[in-house]
């Protein structure tokens, strides 16, 4: 495993990044979020590899040291799990959100709904 797969990591933070700051319409806010938190995902997985490392389990007539040396991180993929969870519930939270914009401004474009305030 090279450099290639943090460089994509790293593009898939632009492009989310790109998404969330330049564009304008609602939609593709909420999808440069998923893009860029996707991309968080992937570096914390990445952080935790190790080549040729097994799961954290203890065998017979294992020390905790031999385990260590052998296994990969499970942190980052426990963090990347809960992420998981937290990234689909903001992400409803944010699309029921857009819904109601919506509802009420008939638009998902940024500059029409600051124009309409009151």
């Amino acid at each position: 495993m090279g450099i290639a797969i943090y460089m994509m990591a790293f593009g898939l933070l632009l492009v989310g990044l790109y998404a969330l700051v330049a564009k304008k319409n609602v939609v593709r806010i909420i999808i440069g979020i998923a893009i860029l938190d996707y991309g968080i995902n992937l570096l914390l997985v990445l952080m935790g590899y190790r080549h040729g490392g097994s799961a954290p389990i203890l065998g017979k007539g294992e020390t905790t040291a031999q385990l260590a040396a052998r296994s990969v991180d499970p942190l980052p993929q426990v963090m990347v799990l809960t992420n998981i969870v937290v990234e689909l519930a903001m992400v409803v939270v944010v699309v029921a959100l857009a819904i109601r914009i919506y509802d009420r401004y008939g638009t998902f474009d940024m500059n029409d709904i600051r124009r309409l305030r009151g």
